[in-house]
Order: structure tokens, then sequence, then C-alpha cells
């Protein structure tokens, strides 16, 4: 995970955040804390099945606990664009198990 220097690089960036339970979540990143505790604005959930497209559910201004983070990283928004989630198929990933 990025430490607290690296997370300054990406404020006000656009950013994908897999979660602990499975959850992936992209949205710009909008403030973070010392427990990288962050804030993300515009962001939504994008869902994914083997059956269907991938659903992108809207969250808005969402708020991630840093304990329940499993990994961020920058977005590529030429190549994020470029994609037709609409025909894109994956398995959904499990929870992390400790």
């Amino acid at each position: 995970m990025a430490t607290a220097t690296g997370l300054e690089s990406l404020v006000d960036q656009i950013i994908s955040v897999i979660t602990n339970d499975g959850r992936n979540i992209v949205g710009v990143l909008k403030g973070f804390d010392q427990a990288t505790n962050i804030i993300l604005d515009e962001s939504h959930e994008r869902v994914f099945s083997t059956k269907e497209g991938v659903q992108q559910l809207v969250l808005g201004l969402y708020i991630i606990r840093g304990d329940n983070i499993g990994v961020i990283g920058e977005l590529d928004e030429e190549l994020d664009a470029s994609l037709d989630f609409s025909k894109l198929r994956a398995h959904p990933l499990k929870p992390v198990v400790h």
C-alpha cells in the first residue's frame, strides 16, 4: 500500500481502490489521514460478473477506512475510457482472508 508521501502525489487524481472485502471503487482522491482513511469524490463501484458486463454503481462522495484498504493505485484515464465495460467479463474478487 502507498505511504502517506505516495498518496500526496495522488490527491485530485482518479484512483482505483481494492478493499479487503473484494470491492473495486474508483474515484477522485480528495484527502487522507495518518490511518490511511481516504475520501473519494465522484466515485463509483465496479461490480464484476462472469455473466454480464461490469456494473458501475454511483457512490458520489465516499469515505473508505484505512483498515479496509487492500490496494490503492493510479488509474490510466485514457486506457480506462477506451474500455467497453458492457463486454468485459470477470470473476468478482474474493475477500482477503487473514
